[in-house]
């Protein structure tokens, strides 16, 4: 089997997912095809080569709908031979597209494919596509079936995390990410999205609050706790699940918790031939990638899990990675895994993460990827795990390595 290597990253900068954000006059189609655009058009890219588009998208209804990473390829006038496929595996969707793009290079079914994903949740709102998961009583019920708040705050209960805690949290993600931005960290993969004039409307991350601190955090609500305690009274289907918690301790709010953002993400991917027939030199071998299911309830706990599956099949510990990227999609997600493998703060989310610059759910684990990537050669480190924790009860996870 030949080796997958990852030539480029790009994405958009993350804007803030209503209708007064800076991207929400762009079709998601649009944010797709301006990633393929710049792929292309920064490497110099004879796209009658690249096989395969595959684009993780969360919601792939209404202006998502109907195979976006295909029509994206089309859109941006990519060889009629380049073909595309829409993947969802809900909020690890752009690492599974990856994945899948990694798989077929290291198959040998292809040669050079690309792998992202992309969300527009100002115009396609989360869970517009349904499921019986959450709407058909009978399916919820077999499921335990709760919100992910619910699973955020019965983490934070069962573990021991408190409001400070996770409060903390969320201000460290806010300053590293604004240091970042401001060192010019994202520079080299973020794309400026454009409107039909060709007016920039976008160039970097739209929801970073650098002053962000524990007092602004601290005059929030709890987000969940009204449809814990009240009705429908999911801290109940938590506990029936979870008999040794006493009472969840309902500690998130929109402050500690991922943002609603738009964007797109892409990843090159080829073997060592594809990149020599190209002309370009490889930024980074992907080692070796995992998912995992756990249990559906708590539902955020899958992180930890697929980390340790993928690090026993590659022969690793976790003292061998060098940097992690773990979504933000709650501060209790990071604190558990960071508690379960014993990481030090100072290995995870180095730039900051989706509590500081959002969550555009189809494409953030594509996002995350070129984010760490970019991190390795800025510091001259070797070793990265993406990871994501998963709706339903899962966890993905990829190891890169720089060559």
């Amino acid at each position: 089997m030949a080796d997958a290597y990852i030539y480029d990253t790009v994405r958009t900068p993350r804007g803030k997912g209503k209708p007064d954000g800076s991207l929400h006059e762009v079709p998601p189609i649009e944010l797709a095809t301006q990633v393929l655009e710049a792929m292309r058009d920064r490497n110099d890219l004879d796209t009658s080569l690249v096989e395969d588009v595959v684009l993780g998208c969360v919601s792939p209804v209404g202006e998502q709908g109907a195979d976006i990473a295909r029509v994206a390829a089309i859109n941006a006038g990519y060889a009629q031979t380049t073909a595309g496929v829409q993947i969802n595996r809900f909020c690890a969707s752009g690492l599974e597209a990856t994945n899948m793009a990694a798989a077929k290079v290291i198959s040998g079914e292809a040669d050079l494919t690309i792998g992202g994903g992309v969300e527009s949740m100002s115009r396609v709102p989360m869970g517009a596509d349904g499921g019986a998961w959450a709407m058909d009583p009978a399916v919820a019920f077999e499921a335990y079936f709760a919100p992910q708040g619910i699973g955020a705050d019965l983490i934070a209960t069962k573990y021991g995390f408190s409001r400070d805690d996770v409060d903390a949290y969320a201000v460290e993600s806010h300053k590293r990410a604004a240091k970042a931005r401001e060192e010019g960290r994202f520079a080299n993969s973020i794309v400026p999205v454009k409107d039909v004039m060709g007016n920039v409307l976008l160039k970097e991350d739209e929801t970073i609050r650098p002053t962000t601190n524990m007092q602004a955090l601290g005059g929030l609500k709890a987000s969940f706790e009204a449809i814990g305690t009240g009705m429908p009274g999911f801290d109940a289907v938590a506990l029936l699940r979870y008999p040794e918690v006493e009472k969840v301790n309902h500690v998130h709010h929109a402050g500690n918790s991922s943002g609603i953002v738009d964007g797109a993400g892409a990843i090159l991917i080829g073997n060592k031939g594809m990149g020599d027939t190209l002309g370009m030199k490889p930024r980074a071998r992907i080692k070796g990638m995992a998912s995992i299911g756990s249990e559906p309830t708590i539902m955020l706990t899958g992180p930890s899990y697929v980390t340790e599956k993928l690090l026993k099949k590659l022969g690793m510990e976790a003292g061998d990675i060098d940097l992690y990227e773990l979504n933000e999609a709650f501060a209790s997600v990071v604190l558990r895994m960071m508690q379960a493998l014993d990481i030090p703060h100072e290995k995870m989310n180095v730039n900051g993460g989706a509590i500081a610059m959002g969550h555009p759910l189809g494409a953030t684990g594509a996002m995350i990827l070129g984010t760490v990537l970019d991190e390795l050669e800025r510091t001259d480190k070797e070793t990265a795990l993406i990871t994501l924790c998963i709706g339903a009860g899962m966890g993905t996870a990829t190891v890169i390595e720089r060559v």
